[in-house]
């Protein structure tokens, strides 16, 4: 599947839980709902996957961890917050760099608009 597709499924799936759901609920609840949600569509998703690093040559077990991994290509890192912060963005770019992906989405279902919810982000990208 292509990284557009499974960005595309996410943001729908997104939408749908944001329009049906609300803010107001835990991270932990929203990343239950949106998994449920994507592997009905099909798609293969990890749930708080640990993950190793190595900074120049030391190795570090569990360094952190992804709250979502969609088809091994899309890291998705979720919120529920009145609003994110560059930092947030900051962090799943460095995820996307420690795990050598290219596409993230930052999904905040806190947000009170819609239009506020989901952030694209792409390593490397220089725009």
């Amino acid at each position: 599947m292509e990284l557009n597709d499974i960005t595309a499924q996410v943001v729908d799936a997104s939408y749908h839980i944001h329009r049906n759901v609300g803010p107001g609920l835990l991270e932990s609840a929203y990343q239950q709902i949106l998994a449920f949600e994507l592997e009905r569509r099909g798609l293969r998703v990890e749930q708080q996957l640990l993950v190793d690093i190595v900074y120049e040559g030391l190795c570090i077990s569990r360094a952190f961890k992804a709250d979502m991994v969609v088809e091994g290509q899309v890291v998705v890192e979720l919120k529920s917050t009145t609003g994110t912060a560059e930092a947030h963005k900051m962090q799943l770019l460095t995820y996307l760099r420690f795990m050598d992906l290219r596409v993230g989405l930052l999904v905040n279902f806190g947000a009170a608009r819609w239009t506020d919810t989901v952030t694209r982000v792409v390593r490397g990208y220089r725009g």
